[in-house]
């Protein structure tokens, strides 16, 4: 399948809220407190430009949503990050490829050096597996840095794509 990514607008923000609160709930993929409020949520998960949060959709139905920005400021500008959650339905069937993808794509066109992932859970596999297809490589991990519910203490790996340089 390939869904429609586009910006998210203000009445997609019930949908991906229901993403968002499944995701922190689980404790199994993101370094969020799983009390955090609705209010929190979005004020986190929805970037101000020049960064970008977008939802991938299947007709009405929002599937997934992804945000995307600049790392860190500064010295460190030239790299971007993003952040992806696929509704538990939705998994499987190629929307957090397709969001990485745009991602991955936004960025290159703004003329970043590189994408950044500063918390990839090493026990979330099919996460791992999809950035390494598309060609990120895990630079680091920081060891028993995370705490999963089923797995006790695992690491956070750093996973980062350098873009070509510009022609």
């Amino acid at each position: 399948m390939t869904p429609e990514i586009r910006p998210i607008a203000d009445a997609d923000w019930p949908a991906v809220w229901k993403i968002v609160h499944e995701v922190i709930q689980a404790e199994e993929t993101f370094p969020f407190d799983p009390a955090m409020p609705e209010t929190v949520a979005r004020e986190v998960w929805v970037e101000k430009p020049p960064g970008l949060t977008v939802v991938a959709t299947d007709g009405p139905e929002v599937l997934g949503t992804a945000k995307m920005g600049t790392n860190r400021p500064g010295p460190g500008a030239h790299v971007s990050t993003a952040s992806f959650m696929v509704a538990a339905s939705a998994r499987g069937r190629g929307v957090g490829t397709a969001l990485c993808r745009y991602a991955v794509d936004w960025a290159r066109q703004r003329g970043y050096a590189g994408m950044q992932f500063n918390a990839v859970v090493e026990s979330n596999t099919s996460a791992v597996a999809l950035y390494r297809r598309e060609g990120f490589e895990v630079i680091g991990t920081v060891s028993r840095s995370f705490q999963h519910p089923v797995h006790g203490r695992v690491g956070l790996h750093v996973m980062y794509l350098e873009f070509d340089p510009p022609a």
